[in-house]
């Protein structure tokens, strides 16, 4: 857990900490600045428009997610009878997190390669760490919010693919019971030898060796010492 790394690698640490906080931050916001853009200044008004983290993480969230490794931002807001079309512009709400993930992740990994290629700085490196870190944070984060459940952005999906098809009650259910769900998932995988979220690791470390050119896990070996 990120606790414990603060007393064994405390600079690695802060690394991994900086690059979360940096990732969550800039998810919010562009949920937050989607939002505007499609008419509803919900989110401005509750100071959410704002690339300050302060205004993004949620206390008990990002301590849970500190010291046990799940965790959650504060939600942004947004009201559907501010928007043209609330389906459809819930949806763009909602994907802005995850697409700002991936293009965190896609930037990252680029001055990575760049930087190395350069000669600018060492694979073994403070900023090297940062850098290979943040690409597999974004992914992370990235992978787990496509989840299709409320309260993730991935619901939203399930939103549109249900509309008008006799089906809208599952996505109504999923509303309900979503939390619940990701919840008993979430204490199977800290009390039980399973983890039912090993897939979200497969995707982003499989993403982050083709983003970056090498083996995320070997790299991160070199930092941690793995």
């Amino acid at each position: 857990m990120l606790l414990q790394l603060f007393f064994t690698m405390p600079m690695l640490a802060f690394v991994w900490l900086t690059a979360l906080v940096v990732a969550l931050t800039v998810h919010e916001f562009s949920h937050a600045i989607v939002g505007k853009w499609r008419g509803d200044d919900t989110a401005e008004k509750f100071g959410r428009l704002s690339l300050n983290p302060l205004a993004h993480l949620d206390p008990l969230g990002f301590l849970m997610l500190v010291t046990i490794g799940f965790g959650w931002a504060k939600p942004v807001p947004f009201d559907p009878r501010n928007l043209k079309s609330p389906l459809k512009d819930g949806l763009l709400i909602a994907l802005a997190g995850p697409i700002s993930n991936l293009i965190m992740a896609v930037v990252a990994a680029g001055l990575f390669r760049i930087f190395l290629e350069t000669g600018v700085v060492r694979v073994d490196t403070m900023l090297g760490a940062f850098l290979v870190i943040s690409v597999l944070v974004n992914l992370l984060l990235l992978v787990f919010n496509l989840i299709p459940v409320h309260p993730l952005d991935g619901s939203k999906l399930v939103d549109v693919i249900t509309y008008r098809t006799g089906y809208e009650w599952f996505a109504r259910w999923l509303q309900m019971n979503g939390p619940k769900i990701m919840l008993i998932l979430v204490l199977i995988t800290l009390m039980t030898p399973y983890d039912p979220f090993y897939f979200i690791q497969l995707a982003s470390y499989f993403g982050c060796d083709h983003l970056i050119g090498s083996s995320c896990g070997g790299l991160l070996g070199v930092y941690f010492g793995g």
